[in-house]
């Protein structure tokens, strides 16, 4: 049976419309995207193999593009509408910290920097530079990695702190691990860029570390 031909408060999208997109299970919202099925199976149906097969939602979004066409019933096409979708996504957010608006949410900085690093498969160091009134300056990525880290530069860190005129700094870099407990390692380089911006009268406001789940929050535990 077609979804057509399904009660229409089962289908998906009058579902969406009725309910809200929460309402919906991950396979309901992919068959959304993806709109129709493939022969002797409903878009939902298909959603659900894909998601099996990729082995979860966010591995099929992380996908290459070959990784992704190679699958049934996807292709280059729908590769450029998800990461057109992922990117519209990554810019909403980014709109919550428009530059000049006070920073008045801290849950809006770790949603955006959650967005910009989770997915990513090297670690990568970066930056939300802010004013005296914590309005957003900036986002830099400082320093790119490997899979297990990222060389990060004092001097450097301070000279962009300048650069953007900036009186505060939260820092954030990813796990590609997935986990998010903070490393020895991670904690003195932290330190290091706590004393250098120091000299400079920039304070070091937070630095979370990304990965699987609730970002870890240096702020949150006492260390700044």
């Amino acid at each position: 049976m077609s979804i057509r031909q399904w009660p229409a408060a089962e289908r998906p999208r009058e579902k969406l419309l009725a309910q809200g997109a929460g309402a919906l299970s991950d396979a309901e919202l992919l068959a959304i995207f993806l709109r129709t099925g493939v022969a002797g199976k409903s878009a939902v149906a298909l959603a659900r193999d894909l998601i099996t097969d990729f082995g979860g939602l966010r591995a099929m979004l992380r996908a290459d593009l070959a990784g992704f066409s190679a699958a049934r019933g996807l292709g280059p096409a729908k590769y450029a509408q998800l990461q057109a979708v992922l990117e519209l996504a990554r810019r909403h957010l980014a709109e919550e910290l428009q530059r000049g608006d006070a920073l008045s949410d801290p849950l809006a900085a770790e949603r955006f920097l959650r967005a910009r690093l989770r997915d990513l498969d090297h670690e990568v160091f970066a930056a939300l530079f802010l004013d005296a009134q914590h309005r957003v300056l900036a986002f830099e990525v400082l320093a790119h990695g490997t899979i297990d880290g990222a060389a990060v530069y004092p001097r450097e860190v301070v000279k962009a702190a300048l650069r953007h005129h900036a009186a505060a700094l939260i820092f954030a870099h990813n796990h590609p691990s997935g986990v998010v407990e903070p490393s020895a390692a991670d904690r003195a380089l932290t330190e290091r860029l706590r004393q250098a911006l120091a000299t400079i009268d920039v304070r070091v406001l937070d630095h979370l570390v990304i990965g699987e789940g609730v970002p870890a929050s240096f702020a949150a535990r006492g260390w700044l």
